[in-house]
């Protein structure tokens, strides 16, 4: 079983709606979407692109996989852990470490009242549990560290409903369209179904690159040339429905919070997708760079707001020295928390792995 993956028990569908082909009653109101125009004479209208049949599931991977993935983690936390990790030595703790921890978590990006917050927790563990050297302050740090994070630790809960419907949005050149196709190696190992939809139908190169991730899982893309994004979403939640897939996942164009246009999109997309299905999308989840440090925050705030966030993907940790970011984002989203369902530090196909706060910690902390 995969950390990241919650399951529960299931019983037979009963609804015959979900093994049904959907009925061709078009979507009302502006949400849906347009009529294909008439094709030129000789030429084809665009249709779906079926890469290939879904793959049987595969075995869970061997603990060896995680332990070599961990490694990976702690060669690709390695820079912000040398600026960190340098400041606990010698037998004493010595007057001038809360200075040098300040300008180290500064430097990781952690921010200033995240900085602030641990700097103070641990004075206080420091004189609560008498701690005298610097090998057990380090550790008293790592441990506030992962109880700071813990609460962005949750596991995707993949039976709820089927088909289980995920959209997939963040900026140009996060990893988004690379971790749709690492998660759908993921859920297949789970033994879940899984139908992939290009949502960025103007850019040839994502749908490309969508449909090449298809093909190595084995898994069939839904396809529209200048189409409109909302309408290949629709499509595929109704094909998944119709087949009885597990996991419809949708993969967006890349967009910037500032392209007021674009994140238009995405609203629309959300409302056509509950068209298509009551309660669409299941899971909103959202791939942050973690090369962005501090900028993560203000796309996390952004895109919440124009398509609620359930959950959380960072890419990009190996060789950032901004690992503290995601500190940062636990802090100021305490009071109302989006869980980090996986982190990449690799363009493996096994390099995308479930968040665990004490597995981080100790990567960034050692």
């Amino acid at each position: 079983m995969f950390g990241f993956l919650r399951r529960k028990k299931t019983t037979p569908a009963t609804d015959e709606a979900h093994k049904q082909e959907p009925e061709a009653t078009p979507v009302s109101g502006e949400e849906a979407p347009a009529p294909e125009p008439a094709p030129e004479p000789g030429a084809p209208p665009p249709a779906p692109i079926a890469v290939a049949a879904p793959a049987a599931a595969t075995p869970p991977e061997p603990a060896a996989a995680r332990s070599s993935w961990l490694s990976n983690l702690r060669r690709g936390l390695a820079r912000s852990r040398g600026n960190l990790t340098t400041i606990f030595t010698g037998e004493a703790i010595a007057p001038a470490l809360y200075e040098e921890l300040e300008a180290a978590l500064l430097m990781s990006d952690a921010g200033v009242e995240t900085t602030a917050h641990l700097i103070k927790a641990l004075r206080t563990e420091v004189r609560a549990q008498r701690l005298a050297s610097g090998d057990q302050a380090r550790a008293a740090l790592r441990s506030l560290l992962a109880e700071l994070l813990r609460p962005m630790e949750a596991p995707v809960d993949i039976d709820r409903t089927q088909p289980l419907v995920m959209m997939i949005a963040g900026v140009n050149g996060a990893g988004k369209t690379t971790s749709i196709g690492k998660l759908a190696h993921h859920l297949q190992r789970a033994g879940k179904s899984i139908l992939l939809a290009a949502g960025d139908t103007f850019r040839a190169a994502a749908r490309e690159q969508l449909a090449e991730w298809g093909s190595r899982n084995q898994v069939e893309v839904i396809s529209q040339v200048g189409g409109d994004p909302a309408a290949v979403a629709f499509d595929a939640v109704s094909a998944g429905r119709a087949r009885g897939t597990g996991v419809v996942m949708i993969d967006t164009a890349g967009r910037l919070p500032t392209q007021k246009n674009l994140m238009e999109e995405l609203r629309k997309i959300r409302r056509v997708l509950a068209k298509a299905l009551p309660d669409a999308p299941h899971e909103t989840i959202l791939v942050l760079d973690g090369n962005t440090g501090q900028n993560m925050l203000a796309q996390v705030r952004a895109f919440d707001e124009v398509a609620p966030l359930t959950g959380l993907i960072v890419t990009k940790l190996d060789g950032t020295a901004k690992g503290g970011a995601l500190a940062a984002l636990a802090y100021t989203r305490r009071e109302k928390p989006i869980p980090v369902y996986f982190i990449g530090v690799g363009e493996g196909i096994d390099d995308l792995q479930a968040f665990s706060a004490d597995e981080f910690a100790a990567a960034l902390l050692g």
